[in-house]
């Protein structure tokens, strides 16, 4: 097998090891009660769990107990009726940041708050895993200036957004 063959064999492998052992992103510090209210959604990565979502996707949250989140999500459908799940984020115990599990859902998955504007105008949320995205505005559209600060917010944070869709909001 020809040597120069051998070394790019490893050096892919090498890179494909090293894509990974790429470290968790870093959740943000909120403050819990500028947190509360209502945002909508920009763009997600797509999930399952909003197969049916087509658009004015919106998400509340309320303040809970022991610096938990009570999360009242609802979307239209293509039928025009609007699905709704509500349930509780928690925090994880010992986290750097906003770290939550999404106890409503099962499994559990982990729902970090990973970017987050000065203002509180839009915030990113991902998973630790980076299969899953949302960007979150305070208002049904987010100007050219604001989504680029989000996206880059993703990007700095290791998510692609290359499959990254954007939700119609009337």
């Amino acid at each position: 097998m020809p040597r120069h063959f051998v070394c790019t064999l490893l050096a892919a492998l090498g890179l494909a090891g090293l894509a990974h052992a790429a470290p968790p992103p870093k959740a943000v510090a909120i403050d819990p009660q500028r947190y509360a209210g209502k945002w909508y959604e920009i763009a997600r990565l797509p999930t399952p769990l909003q197969r049916r979502c087509v658009g004015d996707v919106t998400v509340e949250y309320t303040v809970a107990p022991q610096s938990a989140l009570h999360i009242d999500n609802r979307c239209r459908t293509k039928h025009g009726d609007v699905a709704a799940m509500s349930g509780l984020a928690v925090p994880r115990e010992q986290a750097a940041g906003a770290q939550y599990r999404a106890e409503f859902l099962q499994p559990t998955p982990d729902y970090w708050i990973i970017g987050l504007d000065s203002e509180y105008r839009w915030a990113v949320v991902g998973s630790p895993d980076r299969k899953t995205l949302w960007i979150l505005s305070r208002t049904p559209q987010l100007p050219a200036s604001l989504l680029e600060q989000a996206r880059q917010a993703a990007r700095a944070q290791g998510y692609r957004l290359d499959e990254l869709r954007y939700t119609p909001q009337r």
